[in-house]
């Protein structure tokens, strides 16, 4: 069988991880308010019409944001996959996914107030 070019796994690759991004989103509740609470955001940075630096900064924390939120989803997904049944170990890890999540929202949210707090007052 003959192997398949480079460009061409490269642009199944995009497809597949566009299409789990999508099923992300629609599917997942903590993601969709991540999605509306960057949408919130980015209308924040234009209207208090922040530094690029300030954009970059932004951007990078609404994306990590969304892919440990992403990351804890699949953790998630897989332990329930592996061990249906209430298991205390999967429950450790799926707390532990969880908890990193919670940590990265707490940077953002204290990085959103280093942004936009000396802007509002």
């Amino acid at each position: 069988m003959p192997k398949e070019s480079f460009i061409k796994n490269r642009v199944k690759s995009v497809g597949f991880a566009l299409r789990g991004a999508l099923l992300l989103i629609r599917t997942e509740a903590s993601i969709q308010v991540q999605v509306f609470i960057a949408i919130i955001m980015t209308a924040a940075g234009f209207f208090f019409d922040i530094s690029n630096t300030e954009w970059i900064i932004q951007i990078l924390t609404i994306s990590v944001i969304m892919g440990v939120e992403g990351l804890n989803t699949a953790i998630e997904k897989m332990a329930d996959y592996i061990q249906p049944e209430f298991d205390k170990k999967i429950g450790v890890i799926k707390d532990v996914s969880a908890g990193a999540v919670m940590l990265v929202s707490i940077a953002a949210t204290i990085i959103g107030f280093i942004i936009y707090l000396p802007k509002i007052f």
